[in-house]
């Protein structure tokens, strides 16, 4: 827990983007866990393929979905909820 702790105060990192985005759903204690099992994980898979750590970096998560598939996904879940919306690019 000491490194998952460590994990999540390091600047410009994968493991402190995504703590960031569990602490707004779950919690400090349970984000710290998952980070933890992130971190475990990850170890093991260095030691079992005997390959190097790969930093994917703090903009992974931004970088994963497009502004598009984002823009399409908002528009069904407000389309769910009954409102109609009109698209215009600026």
């Amino acid at each position: 827990m000491e490194a998952a702790w460590a994990a999540s105060r390091t600047k410009k990192t994968y493991l402190r983007s995504k703590y960031e985005r569990l602490v707004t759903r779950k919690g400090k204690k349970k984000a710290l866990i998952a980070i933890g099992h992130k971190i475990l994980c990850a170890a093991y898979h260095i030691i079992k393929n005997n390959e190097p750590y790969k930093e994917l970096g703090y903009d992974y998560f931004e970088n994963l979905k497009s502004k598009t598939n984002q823009v399409n996904s908002y528009l069904l879940k407000l389309k769910a909820l009954g409102v109609e919306v009109e698209i215009k690019k600026i």
